[in-house]
């Protein structure tokens, strides 16, 4: 064998070898990778089940249900961006800006039964911050038109009877 065979046969291997490291990888990465997903996206082409996700949207009036769930704290609630709503079970602390009417982020799969099991649940920072597909929601359902000014509060959209967004039951 000459030694510029030599040189392409290594060539190849290493190639072949950084190839198939580069594919092991991706192939991790699209196995845990979490994806922020809008109640409405859920209602229409929902994430396979068991797969990690992050839910965000306005935690919707009334719906928030405390209880304990083996000695420890649980909570559940409704995630709405205006057009689909969610329902959400979580046990453990909620964080101190959790509120009815506000943004929140959790994190956490889709049962078989259309109930979002959260693992981590992220209230919002301050009153500015609201994710932006539940921006873009609320935008396209008429329900907010950012050239009129910040988005409205967002107990406001609960109490207005011009806004789409209704209780449950209502």
């Amino acid at each position: 064998m000459t030694r510029k065979r030599r040189r392409l046969i290594v060539l190849l291997a290493c190639g072949l070898g950084l190839g198939s490291a580069a594919a092991l990888t991706l192939s991790a990465f699209s196995d845990t990778l979490e994806l922020f997903v809008p109640p409405s996206r859920i209602a229409t082409d929902a994430p396979h089940g068991g797969r990690a996700f992050r839910l965000g949207g306005l935690v919707e009036a009334g719906s928030v249900e405390r209880v304990s769930v083996a000695g420890q704290p649980a909570a559940r609630f409704r995630v709405t961006d205006g057009g689909a709503t969610v329902s959400v079970e979580y046990v453990g602390i909620l964080p101190d800006l959790f509120r009815e009417g506000q943004g929140v982020v959790t994190l956490g799969s889709l049962r078989p039964d259309g109930v979002f099991k959260a693992q981590e649940v992220l209230a919002k920072h301050d009153e500015n911050y609201m994710p932006k597909d539940v921006a873009d929601a609320l935008k396209k359902s008429g329900n907010w038109h950012p050239e009129t000014g910040a988005a409205p509060p967002a107990a406001a959209l609960w109490n207005d009877p011009q806004t789409k967004i209704t209780k449950a039951g209502s």
